[in-house]
C-alpha cells in the first residue's frame, strides 16, 4: 500500500506539470525527464535541500534519482517544492544519468505558482508562495539541453546565496 501511495505522488506531480501550459509542451518534445514530487529546503546562513525522484526515458521509467543542494550566504526559512527537469535529447539524458551530475551556476528553474513567482536558480535568488491547486505557467527554455520547472508546495524562504544542485542516478 505504501508503494501505491508513493506512486500516486509521482502521478499527481507529473499531472501538475502537464497542466501548466508552458511545461506541458516539453512532455511532447523531450527525450525524457526527472521528476521530484517533494524537495525540502531549509536555511539559516548555511542551507541545504534534498529530494528523491524518478527518471523517465521516452515515457518509460528508467530509474531513481536523488538531489542534494548546499548553499552559503544570507538565507532564512524553509520551503517544499516539486521539480521537473526535461532532457531535450539523448545527449542531455546521458549526461544527467551518467552517475553524478551537477548544475552549473548559470542553470535556473522557472517557478510555476499561483501566488508570488520569481526565478529559482542555483545562483541563489528565489521568492515563492504556496501554489495551491491552480497553476499559472511561466516561460521556459532549454539550457545546455535541460529545462527545469518548479512548483512551490509551501513555506517561504528568502535567500541571497550561492548554491548548486547535485544529482545521483540509480538505474532500475
Amino acid at each position: 500500500m505504501e508503494q501505491q501511495n508513493h506512486d500516486k505522488d509521482y502521478v499527481k506531480t507529473i499531472d501538475a506539470f502537464r497542466n501548466a501550459s508552458k511545461s506541458a509542451a516539453f512532455f511532447k518534445h523531450s527525450y525524457g525527464y526527472a521528476v521530484f514530487p517533494t524537495i525540502g529546503k531549509v536555511g539559516f546562513v548555511i542551507g541545504g535541500a534534498y529530494g528523491q525522484g524518478r527518471v523517465y526515458k521516452q515515457g518509460q521509467y528508467a530509474g531513481m534519482t536523488e538531489m542534494t543542494q548546499g548553499s552559503i550566504g544570507f538565507q532564512l526559512g524553509g520551503q517544499a517544492f516539486s521539480q521537473i527537469i526535461f532532457f531535450q535529447d539523448k545527449r542531455a539524458y546521458d549526461e544527467f544519468t551518467s552517475g553524478n551530475f551537477e548544475f552549473g551556476a548559470q542553470a535556473s528553474a522557472v517557478a510555476i505558482t499561483a501566488g508570488v513567482a520569481a526565478e529559482a536558480s542555483t545562483k541563489g535568488t528565489s521568492a515563492t508562495a504556496n501554489a495551491g491547486n491552480d497553476y499559472v505557467a511561466a516561460e521556459g527554455q532549454y539550457y545546455k539541453g535541460m529545462a527545469t520547472f518548479t512548483i512551490a508546495k509551501g513555506g517561504l524562504m528568502y535567500e541571497a546565496a550561492i548554491s548548486g544542485q547535485k544529482f545521483n542516478f540509480y538505474p532500475k
